[in-house]
């Protein structure tokens, strides 16, 4: 173990802080949504659960996103907790957000893209959109989940990896 150097996040310092923050290993999804040009996706490891009642979850899009305003929009998105072995899925989602053609999915409610064989997917109503500095924090009230088996893709030190055994 490495010895630890302080220092106090701000623009002189921002990759140091990327990097403090990349030690902490983060799953991998997949957010899509219906936008007015078709279906949309953007990879995501700012995900977290908030309450089981009422079933609210979080994720949060830069604001520096392309993706960014279909996204804070959307009435309803869906959320897909994405399998060590689709790491290909979420890089072409990082790069563009009509990567739909290398997956099996099908429209939900609203238009909504499901992913299939995912770990998990959570289906969702917006229920609130918040301030996050860079990010935006986007609520969704849960309507309906859905769970699968496999290993989870994690995201740490800016690299996809899966958990070891």
């Amino acid at each position: 173990m490495s010895k630890m150097i302080d220092f106090t996040p701000g623009p002189a310092n921002k990759r140091q802080f990327r990097t403090a923050l990349g030690q902490f290993a983060t799953g991998v999804t997949v957010v899509t949504t219906h936008s007015a040009s078709g279906p949309l996706g953007i990879t995501a490891n700012s995900f977290s659960s908030i309450s089981l009642d009422p079933p609210l979850v979080l994720w949060a899009p830069a604001r520096s996103a392309s993706r960014f305003q279909p996204f804070v929009e959307a009435e309803h998105f869906a959320i897909h907790v994405m399998s060590e072995t689709q790491g290909d899925i979420c890089r072409a989602f990082v790069h563009e957000g009509n990567a739909f053609d290398m997956l099996d999915w099908r429209p939900g409610i609203d238009g909504t893209p499901l992913i299939d064989n995912c770990l998990a997917r959570f289906v969702c109503a917006r229920h609130a959109v918040h301030d996050g500095g860079d990010h935006a924090i986007v609520v969704g009230r849960v309507l309906s989940a859905a769970v699968g088996d496999g290993t989870p893709l994690i995201f740490t030190s800016g690299r996809f990896g899966a958990l070891k055994g």
